[in-house]
């Protein structure tokens, strides 16, 4: 069906084990849509949020990038937006959150489309690539690595999603609390809401988000990291609050993978795809166009 607000994407549903995951599918700038699982001339795109967020965050990026030529598709990963929010498999894994990946392009026909992911789907794109080498053209990762091992990850997150205060009133109530101070990022965030009789409502569970990041909390993915073979991109935020990428992260990251491609945006902080779309987009564009350039050999991004 499509959207009312939204006429350029379809929504399409992939069912996998008994759990229905939602897309946005962009189609490409000749079809919206309508053709099917015939990508557009730029290849095709996966585009994975993080956690607790959903696939409209990625709305001006995707539609960008759909006005490249590029077949789109943005999913609400497993526990978020419209896919099953309390998945019946009660299985809210990582090697869960690849399998609906695999089974969205599979189901949808995308063609070792790059996988798009920030934050936690940056952790999905990644481990995506790492377990089926043979699957996507090249990972893009925005403000997210492989390090992990956090054991306090759990105990912050959710305690910052149970203070939400929920139900926000209005809008501009929810845009001005997710924001931070920063519109664009608090719009992107509240674009996400649910409206109910009585306000604005999260469209997930701070229970199952928390579960999402049992693995985080407890190990890193070096090895994964290091078993991908395809071109990848890493975009990091550079603001006043900084990224979650710390130049030590990143500098191992490149000795593991010297044939990284890193770029950092100053002025931009975890969000950058909701920031700075249209930064994004160009970036996304001319790394795909060069077939992955490489990065200078100093363990740092270059900043865009």
């Amino acid at each position: 069906m499509t959207s009312p607000s939204s006429p350029s994407w379809s929504e399409r549903f992939v069912i996998r084990d008994g759990v229905r995951l939602s897309c946005r599918d962009w189609g490409d700038r000749g079809n919206r849509g309508d053709r099917g699982d015939r990508g557009g001339s730029g290849g095709d795109v996966l585009l994975l949020h993080g956690l607790a967020g959903h696939a409209g965050e990625w709305d001006a990026t995707a539609r960008l990038l759909r006005d490249s030529g590029h077949r789109v598709v943005a999913l609400d990963q497993r526990g978020h937006g419209g896919s099953d929010r309390n998945p019946s498999d009660g299985d809210v894994s990582r090697a869960a959150y690849v399998a609906d990946v695999v089974a969205v392009i599979d189901r949808l026909g995308l063609d070792r489309p790059v996988l798009i992911g920030q934050s936690l789907g940056g952790s999905t794109a990644l481990l995506t690539a790492a377990a089926h080498p043979d699957l996507p053209r090249a990972v893009v990762l925005v403000e997210a690595g492989p390090d992990g091992a956090n054991p306090g990850v759990q105990e912050q997150i959710g305690g910052w999603l149970r203070a939400w205060p929920v139900p926000f009133p209005s809008r501009a109530a929810a845009v001005a609390y997710l924001g931070g101070g920063t519109d664009s990022v608090g719009e992107g965030w509240a674009r996400g809401l649910e409206e109910r009789a009585d306000g604005l409502w999260p469209r997930f569970d701070p229970e199952v988000m928390v579960r999402s990041l049992d693995e985080n909390a407890t190990r890193a993915f070096w090895d994964e990291w290091a078993a991908i073979t395809c071109p990848t991109l890493v975009v990091l935020g550079q603001g006043e609050h900084g990224g979650i990428i710390g130049s030590e992260e990143y500098a191992e990251m490149v000795r593991r993978r010297p044939a990284l491609h890193g770029t950092s945006l100053p002025g931009t902080g975890h969000d950058v795809h909701l920031e700075r779309p249209g930064v994004l987009h160009r970036l996304i564009v001319g790394f795909l166009a060069d077939g992955g350039a490489t990065s200078p050999p100093t363990g740092r991004p270059t900043a865009a």
